[in-house]
């Protein structure tokens, strides 16, 4: 028998689409995830298919009320997350006019200036807390009105991902502040659409969704989804978030002084701000977070456990084998290799830009190095070192957040590398705070289910419902003398000025 009070939350993501049921006491009792195929038509070029993301909703939720042998009528609401950024045009009948151009695609340097000389660089960061960069909506929709005019006459309104399958589920047009902060067209100081930068591309307010805050329960699902779902018509579909404020909503990262820090292929370091707070230099985005009157703080890194990937595929290829002979993990081995080094790493730094920079150095021409190699070097200082230089470069985008007086008292770790005791530990080391994980798994479709049981009164605000469904695991604190560490941070954070001309050369 299903539970009393059942709660979805559906994330689009871009490789596909995944719905979490949860119940009442935040406890997931059903997931499934639907893939889909992405495009590049082009070198730098990122698109989908907006068709195919409602297709994998269907079959998601459909397939979670299956497992949980739920009624649709048993689902209380629905919240929805989602990859920022992207494009999706519609025209006069609602009708998708050409693939959904991605955050990822690269196709929009020349937009991105134009639109920066238009506005200004400064009075850019001031409206809209960030500096346009390429995988932002305004950029795209610039692009496509000089290289696409026909189809740019045809439109008649634009939505984000999660916002088109919003209106697949609704028939209606709505949005949320977070993910409308990623779109270089929303003052987010104001948490309201900027009729300035949407003056300075040419497109009109009417195009674009009403905003919310992300609990609201802003439309209801319509008899038609109704059929195609399983779900009940008339039940209420909350505004949502962007992927990255739904995740930290399921992390309980919903308060000043919470930080998470994940350490997947990219780093992403992610703090909660009680007031607007914005970098002058556009080195930290800047955007509303999911908590109603709140905001949040977000660094980058382009190559965080994607630069161990780098080492172990590149130079530990004997570690690997090692692996499989033994049935053990890769990783396991190589952060086992690099606990015999010590802290430091005795003088070995390495930079991890592999792909370029995003935090805090916006630079996609800054290149990894190791540097200070001696004969005195061996495997375990290589190895240790890559995990030093990432984990150097996440303090980088807490060191921005410091000068902008945001206080740090703890850091909640997920992704791959957080499994890693070794690795937890030298985050709190390098940090100089605590270090945790958490009980939560289920990623971005959770915090939205979270926000869905706000919406619907099931929880009474979204600092209460974190509160209730996250706990914290794994607790370590940093060494009393971490001397060492800080020694090699400075070393650090002097190479990138150092280097910056010879990588450009």
């Amino acid at each position: 028998m299903p539970d009393k009070v059942l709660l979805l939350g559906i994330d689009v993501g871009t490789t596909g689409c995944k719905a979490v049921l949860i119940d009442d006491a935040g406890q997931a009792v059903a997931d499934a995830t639907h893939e889909y195929p992405l495009s590049t038509p082009r070198p730098g070029w990122s698109e989908q298919n907006p068709d195919d993301w409602w297709k994998a909703a269907l079959e998601s939720i459909r397939a979670v009320l299956a497992q949980k042998g739920a009624r649709g009528a048993d689902v209380r609401a629905v919240g929805l997350t989602g990859q920022m950024h992207g494009a999706v045009l519609l025209d006069r009948a609602g009708d998708v006019l050409r693939p959904a151009i991605l955050w990822n695609d690269q196709r929009t340097a020349e937009q991105c200036d134009e639109i920066t000389r238009r506005v200004g660089a400064e009075r850019v960061v001031r409206l809209t807390g960030n500096p346009v960069l390429t995988g932002f909506t305004a950029p795209k929709l610039l692009w496509v009105k000089q290289n696409e005019p026909e189809l740019f006459a045809q439109t008649t309104a634009t939505l984000l991902p999660k916002d088109y399958v919003r209106f697949r589920l609704t028939g209606e047009r709505f949005g949320d502040v977070s993910d409308a902060s990623g779109t270089a067209l929303f003052d987010v100081a104001r948490r309201r659409w900027s009729d300035e930068m949407l003056e300075a591309i040419g497109v009109p307010k009417s195009w674009l969704a009403t905003i919310t805050e992300s609990p609201e329960p802003s439309t209801r699902v319509n008899a038609q989804a109704a059929t195609q779902t399983g779900l009940a018509a008339g039940i209420p579909v909350v505004a949502g978030a962007g992927d990255q404020a739904a995740q930290a909503v399921g992390s309980g990262v919903v308060r000043e002084g919470i930080v998470s820090a994940t350490l997947g292929t990219s780093g992403v370091v992610f703090a909660a701000s009680d007031r607007y707070r914005v970098d002058p230099r556009g080195r930290l985005h800047a955007f509303c977070h999911a908590v109603p009157g709140m905001w949040h703080l977000m660094g980058v890194m382009l190559s965080a456990g994607g630069s161990l990937r780098w080492y172990r595929d590149t130079l530990a290829a004997d570690v690997c084998d090692r692996a499989r002979r033994e049935a053990r993990g890769a990783y396991e081995l190589l952060i086992e290799q690099a606990a015999e080094a010590p802290a430091g790493c005795e003088g070995l730094t390495f930079l991890p830009y592999l792909t370029g920079e995003r935090t805090p150095h916006a630079d996609p021409h800054a290149r990894g190095a190791f540097v200070g190699l001696t004969l005195r070097h061996n495997r375990s200082h290589l190895t240790r070192a890559v995990l030093e230089g990432v984990t150097f470069g996440m303090r980088d985008s807490l060191e921005l957040m410091r000068e902008l007086g945001l206080t740090i008292e703890r850091v909640r770790a997920s992704g791959g590398g957080a499994r890693s005791a070794f690795w937890r530990q030298m985050l709190a080391d390098v940090f100089g705070c605590g270090i945790a994980t958490v009980n939560v798994t289920h990623g971005a479709a959770y915090g939205a289910a979270l926000l869905a049981g706000v919406g619907a009164e099931v929880f009474p605000s979204v600092i209460e419902a974190a509160s209730i469904a996250v706990q914290e695991l794994d607790p370590c604190v940093p060494r009393e003398d971490r001397s060492d560490y800080e020694a090699a941070y400075r070393r650090f954070h002097a190479l990138y000025p150092a280097l910056a001309a010879t990588f450009h050369d």
